[in-house]
């Protein structure tokens, strides 16, 4: 029973954390895109328009997870039909995700050697261009490690979602570990966790270091 019941867990925590590091990667690189475009010196320098973004994603970022995801489920409710379980979890996931992702992808996107994209200006390429052709590209393996850094993150949310009715390992370890008294199923959870972060981590370096050839 024990094994059935890990097992489900897990499945139901791969589920959340790749669909909402899948929605939270769209939604951080459209915000991300336009930081890079928008600061000083940017291909469309709008520094009101920075601050003001920027302002906004700060503050979803310093929001603790598990408040946001209390204050969050009329919306989720509104989106899914309800707020809990492991669909629901996935909108404060993702909602949660999205900026610290997107500081992620444009501290990426503004390592890109300057004298490259001044090269795709002089050749007359567009800011489209520019950003499609030149910044992701290049920025491409240090995408990668933000990327695992986000996956390995939002598992840890979805550990935290877990205690609020979100399923998956968090949940197994609150109602049958802790509120039951048992130690072991708790301590099971924990190394299904960490073989988890191990095994993506793994990947992600060895994505890296491809990609970095």
């Amino acid at each position: 029973m024990i094994r059935d019941l890990l097992i489900n867990a897990t499945l139901e925590t791969l589920y959340m954390s790749l669909l909402s590091t899948f929605l939270a990667l769209i939604f951080g690189m459209a915000l991300a895109i336009l930081l890079v475009l928008t600061r000083s010196g940017g291909l469309a320098p709008m520094p009101q328009f920075y601050r003001v973004l920027g302002a906004i994603v700060n503050a979803f970022r310093s929001f603790p997870f598990i408040i946001l995801m209390i204050v969050l489920f009329p919306l989720t409710k509104l989106i899914v039909g309800t707020s809990i379980g492991t669909t629901a979890a996935i909108v404060p996931l993702t909602i949660g995700s999205a900026p610290f992702i997107a500081r992620l992808l444009e501290a990426a996107m503004l390592e890109v050697d300057k004298s490259v994209i001044e090269a795709a200006r002089s050749f007359g390429a567009s800011r489209t261009q520019i950003v499609f052709r030149v910044l992701i590209p290049e920025a491409l393996p240090a995408i990668i490690n933000a990327l695992t850094l986000t996956l390995i993150v939002i598992i840890g949310f979805s550990a935290m979602a877990g205690t609020v009715g979100g399923g998956g390992l968090g949940d197994v370890a609150v109602r049958y570990g802790y509120q039951r008294f048992r130690p072991d199923i708790m301590i099971y959870t924990v190394i299904v966790l960490i073989v988890m972060v191990q095994l993506i981590q793994m990947l992600g370096d060895f994505a890296y270091k491809r990609l970095k050839k």
